[in-house]
């Protein structure tokens, strides 16, 4: 692997683009029609960065981020990458119950918030359950808050604003940042991204600027990205999907980002004409709407080269169509996991239609693989299924305040046990078969049924619960739970279920099917057979 790469951290990077390509664009946001050059980017990110200076921000606290893709998101994280602050991103999707788990957990002390997603207005949840904050003073809920910034131009008690804290730039001199930036070093952690991992309530996977600069370039070495490409960016930036395979690969390469705050495949295929990009990315799922989309035809897309399609596996037609009907014939499919920064394995644009749809690609330079018996951790023999273990520059350095769930997945070796399972073909490929823990993935989001599960619990009338994955032909899987009630309990709809859990979890956490059962299946020692449950799932509800 080439060594260099280990020595840089966010903000280098973004300098050396100023430097190298100072008149390219670097940013792109339709909805407003902003465009930032590399140096106007790198730019405003230090004045962002000198203004949070200001307010007290300082190396290794953590700055949450709760908001779509908007150019302060990106402008947020190179800002706090500068000065050495973790940024925690949080999913856009989060209602009160989450947002309020992830910044207790977190320890978050400053909170970075847009005011409204989808008729889900951030700022009354956060007043609600930290009125405190009205009056500038701590919430009681959560103790380590200690600002909270409004990315807008509008003033809110006790909040700052964006324009603000820019302004506040002129109280911290240049050389302090250029102090602060000395300071770091690329094995400090920079970011932590909440995800549900394999068990329980999220977690905070920390990584450092060596986790996802490198992973970064990699990813954008597998595209052949240059600074002449173009990206469309529709997957959120929240998520290391839009954050590393996107914004850090862009980052590395000098390319253009053309982020969209909000998913619509038809603003996608216009901002792709539009913009000339060269390359998209998504879940299967997005590629399929954005094919099925009534006015495909009418578009241009000619410009597009490749992407990058990953989150589940892709159907042969739907990677046709991608190659001949979106032009995308480089097109690559990435697997990892967010504990891994996230990328491990990826295809090429030389590699077959086979490859590309039966596989996941070869590892990655600089990551190791190694197929395991899921309950030993020994190798296992050649030629067969095993857990998928990952090690190298890529891991994870931990779950923030959770050490016994850091040492369930990973060794003193260095190995990380991923929960998936898989094997390699005889040239090397990997091939994901499946999971040996019962994480559910739809549309690409990672979601535990024991959060659900313990959210549903306390709704009045359930006893029990138990919730499974569904075969989804568009979203690779939803969720089906199977609920036991109280003795003469009323009727418990699907209806009623979406409405107890929509104001406390995220939507595509609430499951799309309910059956009432009289009691779960069981093994001889008591335990629920969930298999038993999927199957009578598949038996249940159609595939759709």
């Amino acid at each position: 692997m080439t060594d260099w790469l280990r020595n840089l951290t966010i903000g280098s990077v973004l300098e050396k683009n100023a430097e190298l390509r100072p008149e390219t664009e670097a940013l792109v946001y339709p909805r407003t029609g902003h465009r930032y050059n590399w140096r106007e980017l790198n730019e405003e990110v230090d004045r962002l960065a000198r203004g949070l200076m200001a307010l007290g921000v300082k190396k290794n606290e953590k700055v949450a981020i709760w908001a779509t893709n908007v150019p302060q998101w990106l402008t947020t994280m190179y800002a706090t990458a500068k000065i050495g602050t973790i940024l925690v991103t949080v999913n856009t999707h989060y209602r009160q119950e989450e947002i309020k788990y992830l910044l207790k957990q977190s320890e978050a002390e400053y909170l970075v918030l847009m005011e409204t997603f989808r008729g889900y207005n951030y700022l009354e949840s956060l007043y609600s359950f930290a009125p405190e904050i009205k009056e500038g003073h701590p919430p009681a809920e959560l103790p380590h808050l200690k600002k909270v910034i409004f990315l807008g131009d509008e003033i809110y008690p006790g909040l700052y604003n964006y324009a603000e804290v820019l302004a506040r730039a002129e109280d911290t001199p240049p050389t302090n940042l250029e102090k602060a930036k000395a300071a770091l070093s690329p094995d400090d952690v920079i970011n932590m991204q909440y995800t549900s991992g394999t068990t329980g309530f999220p977690k905070g996977v920390m990584l450092t600027h060596q986790n996802i600069v490198t992973n970064g370039y990699w990813i954008g070495r597998g595209q052949n990205l240059t600074d002449r490409d173009r990206i469309c960016l529709p997957v959120p930036l929240f998520h290391c999907f839009g954050l590393v395979l996107g914004a850090m690969a862009a980052l590395n390469h000098g390319s253009t980002m053309i982020i969209l705050d909000i998913y619509s495949a038809f603003d996608i295929l216009v901002e792709i004409e539009k913009e000339k990009c060269t390359a998209i990315y998504g879940v299967p799922t997005m590629f399929i709407t954005l094919l099925e989309q009534k006015n495909f035809k009418k578009f241009d897309l000619s410009s597009l080269r490749t992407g990058i399609m990953a989150g589940s596996p892709c159907p042969v037609k739907t990677m046709i169509e991608v190659i001949e009907r979106m032009h995308a014939s480089e097109i690559t499919i990435c697997y990892g996991m967010t504990e891994t920064s996230p990328v491990v394995t990826q295809t090429t644009k030389v590699d077959s239609l086979q490859k590309r749809t039966e596989t996941v690609g070869r590892p990655l330079p600089g990551v190791e693989i190694k197929v395991v018996n899921p309950e030993t951790h020994e190798d296992q023999p050649e030629g067969e299924i095993g857990e998928i273990a990952v090690r190298g520059y890529v891991n994870m350095r931990g779950y923030y305040n959770m050490p016994g769930a850091t040492r369930e997945i990973t060794n003193p070796e260095g190995w990380l046990y991923t929960g998936d399972l898989g094997i390699f073909d005889l040239e090397g490929y990997l091939i994901v078969t499946g999971r040996a823990k019962d994480m559910i993935i739809r549309a690409g989001e990672n979601i535990y049924p024991q959060e659900v599960e313990e959210y549903l619990r306390q709704m009045p009338h359930i006893i029990d619960v138990q919730i499974v994955a569904v075969p989804s032909k568009l979203h690779g899987e939803e969720l089906g739970a199977f609920i036991i009630t109280g003795e003469g309990a009323p009727e418990i709809t699907t209806k009623d279920v979406k409405a107890y859990l929509r104001p406390l979890i995220s939507g595509y956490k609430i499951p799309r099917y309910i059956q009432v059962l009289d009691q779960f299946p069981l093994t001889a020692s008591g335990k629920v057979q969930k298999f038993k449950l999927r199957e009578m799932a598949i038996q249940l509800w159609p595939k759709i």
